[in-house]
């Protein structure tokens, strides 16, 4: 049987401008360094043992035509001057047997901070529930954040997120972030 089940992963994020939608794309996966493989989106489990390392030391380990899992988030505009962002949030616990969470999140009009933020928010709620903490989903992030943290099961949250202002020519902009897993 083959084991899937990732023992590294890296966060990376891009950004592209271009006319073409397709295109834009392209090149965020550029910027991001992953447009030479072939990248399969995938729910968003942080595995058990799993180690995060930096982007330059995942990039070493990726090869050109590789299919590649990710969690990802894309979003994209052609709207002059309109400000998006794309984030993906994390959950790791305390106990690096059990596994954590990973968020997808997209928006329009939201800084990089905000976006970055309610990410990671996701993620520690989906990490927190399945812990058995109990949380008000209506606290503001600090107020969840603190219960997490006295509960001692949630190890750290973090996000990589991508913002950028739509292209003043309206040109396609796309702002692209990814967790990208080594097996």
């Amino acid at each position: 049987m083959l084991d899937l089940v990732a023992k590294k992963i890296f966060l990376t994020k891009g950004k592209g401008v271009h006319p073409d939608r397709l295109t834009s794309f392209e090149y965020a996966l550029r910027d991001a360094g992953i447009a030479g493989t072939n990248l399969v989106l995938i729910s968003s489990i942080f595995p058990p043992g799993c180690k995060l390392i930096s982007k330059a030391e995942g990039l070493k380990l990726i090869r050109p035509g590789s299919v590649t899992f990710a969690i990802y988030s894309r979003q994209e505009s052609n709207e002059p001057h309109r400000l998006m962002a794309a984030s993906v949030g994390i959950a790791e616990p305390k106990d690096k047997t059990k596994y954590g969470y990973l968020s997808e999140y997209v928006s329009f009009g939201e800084t990089e901070k905000e976006a970055g933020d309610y990410a990671e928010d996701i993620a520690a709620q989906m990490l927190a529930s399945s812990l058995g903490i109990s949380f008000d989903v209506n606290k503001s992030w600090d107020e969840k954040r603190q219960q997490w943290k006295i509960s001692g099961e949630i190890y750290k949250t973090r996000n990589i997120t991508q913002s950028a202002v739509g292209d003043a020519k309206g040109n396609w902009t796309t702002v692209f972030t990814a967790a990208v897993l080594i097996l």
